[in-house]
């Protein structure tokens, strides 16, 4: 059993920054994806960001050039950088992991004011 613990989030202006952070703790395969998904009100939860544990990253469009991720295998740690927020970067922010089963943090909310 894997669990998730996630921080980091808060309320912000539009064009500042805030950085999550996602530890991991358990049993968990030394090969992994760890990533970050959001969900906005009355949307569908979306992929943000992930990173393999051999530090190869995947991003969204829509973050592209804005938001960072990166890890710390021996901490089993994954942060995201989001710089140059925007109102649309609203949402709940999960961590998940997949190694190879899929776990799920309980989320941290991200606002971005206007």
């Amino acid at each position: 059993q894997v669990q998730l613990v996630e921080s980091g989030g808060g309320l912000v202006q539009a064009g500042g920054s805030l950085r999550l952070s996602c530890v991991a703790s358990g049993s968990i395969f030394r090969f992994h994806v760890m990533g970050w998904y959001r969900q906005a009100p009355g949307k569908q939860r979306e992929l943000v960001a992930d990173i393999t544990s051999r530090g190869i990253t995947n991003y969204a469009d829509s973050v592209k050039g804005r938001f960072t991720i990166s890890g710390d295998n021996a901490k089993n740690t994954v942060y995201l950088q989001m710089n140059s927020l925007k109102p649309e970067d609203t949402g709940v922010y999960y961590c998940r992991i997949t190694d190879p089963l899929n776990y799920w943090g309980k989320g941290t909310l991200v606002t971005v004011s206007s």
